[in-house]
Parts: structure tokens; sequence; C-alpha cells
């Protein structure tokens, strides 16, 4: 992943609150001293509104105009004006003026009240919040990962490294992302970031803004459901296998089909394979933590939505099995009759067809569970 113009890891809600970063967490990304997450939020570039011109070249002179205006970081502009900094560039954007600005602490600060309040096995969850986020382009572009130690999901083989719960949220004063957040985890046994467990929730910078403090609670008590269903997601998965040697893809041939770049898929085949107890016979779990895996330590793009297909493309080899081998069995038919897979045609082609369709009917008997505790989540959710 594209690496941030700066990086701050926090761990507790306040200056007041008494928290560390977990150890896995801490290993991961060590910093002398963490920030509280209150530090954190005010410490990011905020940005205001300033008039704009524009030269008219026949009489030389600047227009002022009353359609757009500035969006730009106060600071900066001090640093420019005052102290005489010319590279200090204080312009992230101009809008139209139907364009609102959302600063960090007018989002983040109902969030903060929300921490203090709640509570997790007798704790605050604002004793329990840590995290990092990511700031792009000059501190326009911000990204966050919000984790709660102890909301967690156990796996039986693995009780002493659970997959945290958590959200990813953040925005830009460029135009191009409104604010957004969306359920997230964190894998502890192999650090791989599980992304867009729930639909991402979106707030324009356009007309009236609505109350972040009921946004944030709907948004931390629809995590709690997905915590408890993504348990049995993985359970179902670990139950539907993929024979590698009975299909006519190899594992990174299988990342590939799902449209994954050839490094992407070099990687995650090659995790999915260390990690199976048996590299030939691989189970949709484990291809997903692969797919994780891969996008968490070696994607070469950008966060946001040049990520988001990918991350989608993942999800769904563990919450929509069947839909990820059909897709794998239409995009090598595609090529069979394009004539560019690898030399399978005719009668060699159509067995290769039929050992995926085999694989589809297998996979198609699961099914049916994934649907209904799929449908179950979504009406837990409205």
């Amino acid at each position: 992943m594209k690496e941030p113009a700066q990086r701050t890891v926090f761990a507790g809600l306040d200056g007041c609150t008494d928290a560390e970063l977990p150890a896995w967490y801490a290993e991961q990304k060590p910093v002398d001293e963490p920030a509280s997450f209150a530090e954190a939020i005010r410490d990011l570039p905020r940005a205001v509104e300033t008039r704009v011109a524009y030269q008219n070249p026949y009489v030389g002179e600047w227009i002022e105009t009353d359609r757009f205006n500035a969006i730009v970081e106060p600071s900066r502009l001090r640093d420019q004006g005052l102290a005489g900094e010319p590279d200090a560039d204080p312009l992230f954007h101009v809008p139209s003026n139907s364009y609102t600005i959302l600063n960090p602490v007018h989002v983040y600060e109902p969030l903060e009240e929300i921490l203090r309040e709640e509570t997790l096995d007798g704790r605050s969850l604002g004793e329990v919040v840590f995290g990092e986020i990511r700031q792009y382009r000059s501190g326009g572009e911000v990204h966050m990962d919000v984790l709660f130690d102890g909301l967690e999901v156990t796996l039986p083989d693995r009780e002493n490294q659970p997959i945290t719960m958590g959200l990813t949220s953040g925005y830009d004063f460029f135009g191009g992302h409104a604010v957004y957040v969306e359920g997230f985890a964190q894998d502890t046994a192999c650090k791989n970031s599980i992304r867009s467990l729930t639909d991402k929730e979106i707030v324009k910078h356009v007309g009236d803004v609505e109350d972040f403090g009921g946004w944030w609670e709907s948004i931390l008590a629809e995590l709690e459901l997905v915590a408890d269903d993504l348990f049995g997601f993985i359970n179902d998965a670990q139950d539907i296998t993929i024979d590698f040697t009975d299909v006519p893809f190899s594992v990174t041939e299988f990342y590939e089909l799902l449209d994954f770049p050839s490094y992407l898929a070099e990687r995650a085949a090659g995790d999915a394979e260390a990690n199976a107890p048996d590299p030939f016979r691989i189970d949709m779990w484990t291809l997903h933590s692969g797919a994780t895996y891969a996008l968490t330590h070696f994607f070469k793009g950008k966060e946001g939505n040049s990520l988001d297909s990918y991350v989608r493309t993942a999800n769904d080899v563990l919450f929509n099995p069947e839909g990820t081998v059909e897709r794998v069995k239409a995009e090598y038919e595609r090529q069979i009759e394009a004539g560019d897979g690898g030399g399978q045609e005719g009668l060699d082609g159509e067995r290769a067809l039929a050992r995926i369709e085999s694989v589809s009917a297998e996979v198609q008997e699961k099914a049916v569970e994934f649907e209904e505790r799929e449908e179950v989540l979504r009406e837990r959710l409205k």
C-alpha cells in the first residue's frame, strides 16, 4: 500500500485514560509513546473557507466571485503569510459553494463521547480503543483504523490469537471522499486487515450535516452484531475445500481468475499454501486469509477506492464462496473461448470445465447456509 505522509498510532481515549497498545499491535506498530485518540484527532489538519478570485488578463485585474470558495488549512495560511514560508501550501480544494466542510473534530468528537460512556467487559471503550491514523496529500486525505481490545472473534484452534474488531473511517478535503466508516478487523495471528465487514456508511460534504452522535451509536451497535456472525461465517468457510489437484488451475491462477494482479496472486497463494494443513486442498477461510495477507502487506496501490474492489473480491471468498467459484468458472470459460486459456481447447477444455463444475456443485450444497446467515445478519442490521 502506498506509504502515507504521516502515521499516528494511538491508544486510549484521552490523557486521563490508562491505556496501552496490545502487545501484538505494539510489535507491529512500534512507537515510543502512542498518542491518545482525542489528541491524534486534534492534531489533524483542519479546513476553513476563504474567498477566491480569477484573473481577467485583458485588464490585469483579479475578480472576486461568490460562486466558489477555497478550502484551505488555516495554520498554513499563517505560515505562508506571516512567517514567509513559500512552501507552506494551504490550498486543498476549490469546490462550489454547496460544499460543507466537515472537520475532524466535528466528525469524531461525538465518537469520543460514546467511547467514554459505552463499556466492554466492565471497561469503557475509551480504555480499550487503539489504532492508527494515516495522512496523505499533506493531511488533506485521512484514513484510520479504530480497534477495540477485547471485542474479538476467537477461533477454537487459536484461543490466544483472536481476530480483533473495529472500524475503518476517513475523509478528504479534495471532494473525492465523503466521510465514511465501515466494519474492520485485524487478525492478530497474521496481522492481516479484514476490511469492509459492513456496508460503507457515508456522509457527504453537502448540505446540512446529520447528528454524528447517533450515527456513531448505530455503527458501533452494528459492529457487535458482525463480530457474532463473523465466527459463523469462518466456521462454515472452513468446511468448504477446493482440491487443487482436481481443478485445471493452480492456487496462484485461482486468484488471477478473480482478477488479482499476478504480484498479489503469487503472494496470496504462497500464504494460503503455507497455512493450509494440506497445500493441495485449501478451505475458503484460508484462501480468504491469503487474499487479505497479500492486500495488507503487498498492495502497491493507493488506500481508498483503488483498494476497495480487491477487498470486495477477497471478502466474497469468505462470505460468498458460491459466487466466488462461479466467477472463477466464468472467467476460465471466457479464457478458453478466447483462446488464452493456456492451450486448453476442445475436449480438454470441456473436461477442465467439468472439473470446475463439480467443485461448484459441492459449494452449492453449502451455499444455503451462507445465504441464510447473511439474510439474518442483514435483517438484524436494519
